[in-house]
Parts: structure tokens; C-alpha cells; sequence
């Protein structure tokens, strides 16, 4: 770049102030480069720093204890003339509930008599285990209904039809080929496994059956439609409390009204309900404004947890509602700063060293966090742990960004880091004196990532009612995974029954909180063979 030396200033305080800034804007655009650098190339995870994993250490001597003898037990020593050496654990057993087929691999008889002339008495056996897999198979459901005439009267004495024949059974898909069976295996191979419909169509075929791409994409639109009631009953059950907690992520819809291709939609996730037995309900949206969780959280009242987007700052306002913040959004700010920082700058740089500071006192904080689940407090007992223990530590960590905040510049990424931290403070706190809440927003995050790694497959949807299907699917299928039930035997279990429903408790008693795994265990069962 090119100055034209004349337009410089002529005073020599002028002239500092002008190289300060530009040096200052310099340097936020090289932390900026660095940062993205390490996006594009480095390493996606967010690791704990070696101050973290000794203050986790410090803090959770039950947990680190627990997982050393672990060790130990899962270890066994053989000892050798000239030293000590551990043997190395078996592989895990193969799961029992798998039917097992057994192979009998016998001598040939001429074998079984010793050489005295006297036969081989059986004085035991050994047995090996090997898992073996039945490609999927196809089957074809032949659904016989017979149909019955009087031959003396020919019906006339008959008030009804002339025939008579039992009502067909019913469907998820009405005069569809598809039984409920095939419908949840195709939706779980899309919506768990992140199959794309047209890689599924493939599949089918190699089967020897065709089944058209949007034949798969039709079953899976008449499905949700089946579901919308379960998505009632699942809004009603998160907006229960005690706790909602609330993400959203991108998602591109091709043939949107008055809409660009390329034009970025938003898929939001909510999670609430039961503590023990939680519900998450997906919602597609075309916008990100905050209008949408407003309508979602309208009258509620109880805690929200967000991470510091502003489309939720409406919460603080909001009568009844609590707003907590998340501690992983404030600390990932910080490790952004140690990725930023050139390798070339050494161990000492301010702001790296700044950085581990700050992310020191985080680490104390999920110290305690993991010690408290190790002893399984109840959330009264987490709640005054958390008093005892992380409020002097945030106390200390409030001291020390206030005064950060003073000397940062608030354009580099440790000033963002900090005013971020002072900025969501009041709401980053909240779970201190709130024992059924964690310190950040994972648990929604955590419910939002298959979405986003099917997305990585699919790619985009064709209209927003594939969307609606999607969101519709996926808050039922996540749902259950979080109540521990396995997704197809769940799906099946609810298609299966679907049909039958007509009231308010049928729909209810089809929602994962009110299932266990025994009750899906004929259909898991039925699935492996067993």
C-alpha cells in the first residue's frame, strides 16, 4: 500500500497516535488471519489446556482415582524371572441378548481312540465366539382377507352388504406398499445414520426391489404428517420446565417463496421437559430473528439457557424467566486466543498467557462441576456446593477481567474474549444458584449435532415442507435417544400404533417418556434375530 507522505500529520503526538492505531488494527487483523487459518486446518476440537487437566485433577480426585483403578483392574501381572510386565485385558464379551448359532467342529471318530485300543471319554470342551451379520432382507407382507356370501338367500335377509369381509388393517400409509416396519427403516437410516434417500434408493435396489427416491421422500412427508400430534404433546411437555434450553443452526432450503437458492434458513432446536426423561423438539424456520423463540417461549415461565446470540436478550426482560448463559460459548472466546497467537511468539505472549489465565479459572469451575456428578449430588447439594466452592472462584475471575478490560484493547480477540465474559456475567452465573442446571448449553448443542452431521450428507432440502417432515422427524427421533430408546424400535413401535390412535392419551402414551426399552424389546428382539 502506498502513502502519500504529505497527508501525514505534522505533530508528533498526532503522528503516534496514527502509527498506534494502525499498529493496533495490524495486529487484530493478524490474530483475525491466524484464527482462520486454524479453522480451515487445524485441529476442530477444543482440547483442555495442561493447567485445565491439573486443576480438573486437584478438583476431581474421586473421578481421577476411579479411572486409575479402572486401570489397574483392567490390567494383570504376570511375573517373569527378570522383571514385572502387565498383560493386556481381553476384548469385551459379545453382548448376550444376540441369538447365537452354534457350530459343532468334532473329531473324526477314527481319532477319538487311543492307541491302548480304548475310546476317548469327552472330558470338556472350549468354546470361541465370532460375530456374523444377515445382510437386510426383504420380505413381502401378504395381507389375506376372505370374503363370505349366503348361497341360500344370496343376502337378501342380510341388513348389511351382500358380502361380507373384514375391514382392511390399518396403516400408517394408507394403500401404500410400505408396512411400518419398512417406514421406520427408512426414516432411521436418514435421520440416525445420515443415509441420503437417494444412497438408500441404491441400496433397495441391490436388494433387488426398486423403490424410487421420491417414493422414499413421500413415506417420510406422510409419516411426520402422522406425528404432528406427538410434536404438540412434546411443546407442551418442554414448556413444563423446569429448564429450557435453546440453539439454532443453518440449514438451506432450495425452492422457498420469494427466496433465493443460497439464502440461509434456520433449523432451531429447544430441549426441556423432565430432568431424567428430557424432550427436544426441532422447528424450521426461515429467519433467525428473535420472533421465533419469543412464539416458542411466549407465557413461559421458568429458566432459559442460550448461548450470548442477541436474538434472545429478550429473555432478560421477559416476566417469570430466568436467562442463564453458557460458559462454553466464554471459553471457547478464549481458546480462539490461543489459537490465534503464531507459534513464532514463544510461550510468553501476553495474550496467550492472558488466555490461559482466564481459562485456568473456567477449568476450576468444571473441576467442580465433574467432582459434584462423580459423587451424584442431588441438585440441592450441587446448588450449595457450587456457593461454597465455584462462587469465590468467580469472584476472583470477575476481579481479574475487570481489570483486563481496562488495559485490552477491545478490537483483538482477548478484548472480545473479555468484554464477551462481563457482558453475559450476570447470566454466565445463573447456574450457581440453580441445582438443575449445568454451566453451559451442551446438552442442546449436543441434540442439535446429528442434524448438522446429516446435513454434511444431504446437503440442503428441497422445499420447506421437507424441512417441517425433517424437524418433525428429528424431535421424535432425538427425543428417544436422550429416554435411551433404540430410534428404529421406537419408530416402529409408534407407526405400528398409530393408526389405532384417536385421543389425546393414545398420542400421549406414544411419546419416549412414557416407553422403556422393555417395551420395545420384542421388536429389538425381532430386529437381531433373536
Amino acid at each position: 500500500m502506498v502513502v502519500d507522505v504529505k497527508s501525514l500529520p505534522d505533530d508528533v503526538d498526532a503522528l503516534k497516535r496514527l502509527v498506534s492505531d494502525v499498529y493496533s488494527e495490524n495486529r487484530v487483523l493478524e490474530e483475525e488471519n491466524r484464527l482462520l487459518k486454524q479453522k480451515l486446518f487445524g485441529a476442530k476440537s477444543e482440547k483442555l489446556t495442561e493447567a485445565e487437566r491439573q486443576q480438573l485433577y486437584l478438583f476431581n480426585e474421586i473421578e481421577a482415582n476411579a479411572s486409575e483403578e479402572e486401570k489397574e483392574q483392567s490390567k494383570e501381572e504376570v511375573v517373569v524371572p527378570s522383571h514385572t510386565r502387565a498383560k493386556k485385558r481381553g476384548r469385551k464379551p459379545l453382548p448376550d441378548h444376540l441369538p447365537r448359532v452354534e457350530r459343532l467342529h468334532d473329531l473324526p471318530e477314527d481319532q477319538k481312540r487311543c492307541g491302548c485300543g480304548a475310546v476317548k471319554q469327552r472330558i470338556g470342551e472350549e468354546t470361541s465366539e465370532r460375530l456374523d451379520i444377515v445382510p437386510a432382507k426383504i420380505r413381502v407382507i401378504r395381507d389375506i382377507r376372505p370374503k363370505y356370501a349366503c348361497r341360500v338367500c344370496e343376502g337378501v335377509a342380510d341388513e348389511g352388504p351382500t358380502v361380507a369381509i373384514a375391514a382392511p388393517p390399518p396403516q400408517l400409509i394408507p394403500k401404500g406398499i410400505a408396512t411400518a416396519g419398512l417406514v421406520a427403516y427408512v426414516i432411521s437410516a436418514k435421520f440416525v445414520d445420515a443415509v441420503p434417500f437417494y444412497r438408500l434408493s441404491k441400496q433397495f435396489e441391490r436388494l433387488g426391489v426398486e423403490i424410487p427416491r421420491t417414493t422414499l421422500c413421500n413415506w417420510g412427508m406422510q409419516a411426520a404428517r402422522r406425528c404432528a400430534p406427538l410434536l404438540d404433546l412434546v411443546r407442551q411437555q418442554i414448556r413444563a420446565g423446569p429448564v429450557i434450553r435453546c440453539d439454532e443452526t443453518t440449514v438451506q432450503v432450495l425452492d422457498e417463496p420469494g427466496r433465493a437458492a443460497e439464502t440461509k434458513s434456520y433449523m432451531w432446536v429447544f430441549r426441556g421437559g423432565p430432568p431424567d426423561r428430557p424432550l427436544i423438539e426441532y422447528q424450521y424456520h426461515p429467519t433467525r430473528a428473535g420472533e421465533v423463540p419469543k412464539a416458542y417461549l411466549k407465557d413461559y415461565t421458568g429458566i432459559v439457557q442460550t448461548d450470548g446470540y442477541q436474538g434472545y436478550d429478550f429473555l432478560d426482560a421477559q416476566p417469570g424467566v430466568t436467562h442463564a448463559g453458557c460458559w462454553a460459548h466464554a471459553r471457547r472466546k478464549f481458546v480462539e486466543v490461543t489459537q490465534a497467537v503464531s507459534k513464532n511468539k514463544g510461550p510468553k505472549d501476553r495474550r496467550s498467557g492472558s488466555a490461559d489465565v482466564a481459562l485456568g479459572f473456567i477449568g476450576k469451575l468444571y473441576a467442580i462441576e465433574a467432582n459434584a456428578k462423580a459423587r451424584a449430588l442431588t441438585p440441592d447439594e450441587r446448588c450449595r456446593e457450587r456457593q461454597k466452592r465455584a462462587q469465590p472462584i468467580l469472584d476472583e475471575f470477575k476481579v481479574w477481567l475487570d481489570k483486563k478490560a481496562a488495559t485490552v484493547p477491545p478490537k483483538t480477540l482477548l478484548g472480545k474474549a473479555v468484554h464477551y465474559a462481563l457482558g453475559q456475567w450476570r447470566r454466565l452465573t445463573v447456574y450457581v444458584h440453580e441445582g438443575w442446571l449445568t454451566p453451559d448449553n451442551n446438552l442442546v448443542e449436543n441434540a442439535i449435532r446429528p442434524f448438522c452431521v446429516g446435513r454434511r450428507n444431504w446437503l440442503f432440502h428441497a422445499t420447506p415442507e421437507g424441512a417441517w417432515a425433517s424437524a418433525t422427524l428429528y424431535s421424535l427421533i432425538e427425543t428417544a435417544k436422550a429416554g435411551g430408546l433404540e430410534p428404529y424400535a421406537y419408530l416402529r413401535y409408534v407407526f405400528e400404533r398409530l393408526p389405532l390412535a384417536s385421543t389425546t392419551e393414545d398420542y400421549r402414551y406414544l411419546l419416549p417418556q412414557f416407553l422403556s426399552p422393555a417395551d420395545l424389546a420384542p421388536i429389538s428382539a425381532a430386529a437381531t434375530g433373536g
